[in-house]
């Protein structure tokens, strides 16, 4: 395998993100949901209808 860095070697050069933010993104994507989760549930609850008893 051909390398376009030469401070690195070919299982260097496989390897993915050498900063290692696989895990800020995975962080920072469940961090979402869980708010887009969150105000959907407050629009839902604030569109219920009162009950009527």
């Amino acid at each position: 395998m051909e390398t376009y860095d030469p401070h690195k070697n070919t299982t260097e050069v496989r390897q993915a993100n050498s900063r290692k933010m696989n895990s800020r993104v995975l962080a920072m994507s469940l961090i979402g949901i869980v708010i887009a989760f969150v105000v959907i549930y407050i629009i839902y609850s604030m569109a219920m209808p009162a009950p009527s008893n």
